[in-house]
């Protein structure tokens, strides 16, 4: 799946939930799945800096694509950060970097966060695409 149809996907998800609440919970839910960082990897160079909660994410390259793994202390922040290795692991340096992040908009993330969670999923964000530029370099 591209990147643009795995964002469908969870816009659509996001969309059968009548409330925040609902949705704050499929979050969790979802943090619960994440594929959990080996524990080699939790370290302070993986931390992501700006964010609230403790989060690490781990990047590798293999055959083409990054693979992403995470992990949080907060398990909504877990959730989030679930959100985004869904739509970026497997995927290209190139079309992570390129991807556009209008479905955060879209299920009203961004809003319905407060205001240090809000700087933690941007820092996210540009970790992740911190990595893809530094794979696309390393090519």
């Amino acid at each position: 799946m591209t990147i643009a149809q795995i964002q469908e996907e969870i816009v659509e998800e996001f969309s059968m939930f009548e409330d925040w609440m609902q949705r704050y919970e499929y979050m969790i839910e979802l943090g619960k799945s994440l594929p959990i960082i080996d524990e080699k990897y939790q370290t302070e160079e993986n931390l992501i800096k700006g964010c609230q909660s403790k989060v690490w994410l781990h990047a590798e390259y293999t055959e083409g694509k990054v693979l992403f793994t995470a992990n949080s202390d907060a398990i909504l922040t877990k959730g989030i950060i679930a959100i985004l290795i869904r739509v970026f692991s497997g995927q290209t340096p190139k079309d992570i970097f390129e991807a556009k992040m209008d479905f955060i908009d879209e299920i009203g993330l961004k809003e319905h966060l407060s205001p240090t969670r809000a700087n933690g999923l941007v820092s996210m964000i540009k970790q992740i695409k911190m990595y893809s530029v530094a794979f696309q370099a390393n090519k």
